[in-house]
């Protein structure tokens, strides 16, 4: 017989990472929902997973605001702990938050701690309303409200965009052929006119330290780049995906990983382009290479 705990950790552990956008902090606050899960009188636990959703999100409610002060001080751009996977076998991905892409993530930013909880419990994992309002202590009535508030402060990228998949990968194949020919003309013209681009260095690694908005510069941004001399000449290119993204893995053979990229497509036009590039991060991308 499975473990309620087993069976639902890929959930708790997707519902934590929506909370909290990094995956150490994620996976610590399901050990602490597991070391509940054990103290548990499990004969008054009348539905296991509803127990476990709730441990998890009051815990990760308990850490957002640590985890808020540490981005206050993030040098640059702080961008979430990326998820990625080998595009052929997505189904290894041991965490259930397939719906948590990056633009949404850092929508989610802009909320403030119940309002995150109420549009992850909700709108990414589908909770009924009675649910999520025993998670976080709150009316089903006032959860519809907070609801709504959040839908409205979280944007578009709250909202799913139907994005046809080969185009995604069609797009974001041939921006990745464009940026390594360094031809501006090519970068410019695969980029919507308002694109943007984040580039997460955390000041120890080279990297834009604010976003970079328009087709035009984020072109010149990548030519820059191909122009440089600290640029490693042996890079390998694996294609992945990034929480659901069509993306790039580059590494070096001399100098190991260098970065992953990843690529947001909508409305036939590359919409924003997201570069992890801060060693300290890198230990959670190699860990979930296939």
């Amino acid at each position: 017989m499975i473990d309620p705990f087993e069976a639902c950790r890929p959930r708790l552990l997707g519902v934590a990472y929506g909370m909290l956008g990094e995956l150490g902090e994620a996976e610590d606050v399901v050990q602490d929902a597991w070391l509940r899960w054990s103290d548990a009188d499990r004969d008054s636990v009348r539905n296991a997973e509803a127990f476990l959703v709730t441990v998890t999100t009051r815990l990760a409610l308990d850490r957002l605001a640590s985890a808020r002060a540490r981005r206050e001080v993030y040098v640059g751009p702080w961008l979430p702990d990326p998820l990625v996977s080998d595009p052929e076998t997505p189904e290894s991905r041991a965490i259930e938050a397939e719906r948590l892409d990056l633009a949404l993530l850092g929508a989610l930013e802009r909320l403030d701690p119940i309002e995150r909880a109420v549009l992850v419990l909700r709108d990414v994992f589908d909770l009924e309303y009675a649910e999520v309002a025993d998670a976080v202590e709150k009316s089903p009535a006032n959860v519809r409200q907070i609801a709504s508030r959040a839908r409205r402060h979280a944007g578009e990228p709250a909202r799913a965009r139907e994005v046809d998949e080969d185009e995604r990968r069609r797009l974001a194949e041939a921006f990745m052929v464009a940026v390594s020919s360094g031809e501006i003309g090519r970068i410019r013209a695969l980029l919507a006119a308002d694109a943007i681009m984040y580039s997460d260095g955390g000041g120890v690694a080279a990297a834009a330290r604010r976003p970079i908005f328009g087709a035009d510069k984020i072109a010149r941004f990548f030519v820059g780049i191909q122009r440089k001399d600290t640029t490693p000449t042996d890079l390998t290119f694996e294609p992945v995906t990034v929480n659901g993204d069509p993306g790039v893995r580059i590494d070096s053979a001399s100098q190991g990983f260098v970065n992953v990229t990843a690529v947001e497509i909508a409305g036939g036009a590359v919409q924003a382009v997201r570069l992890f590039v801060n060693p300290e991060r890198f230990g959670g991308v190699r860990a979930r290479r296939r």
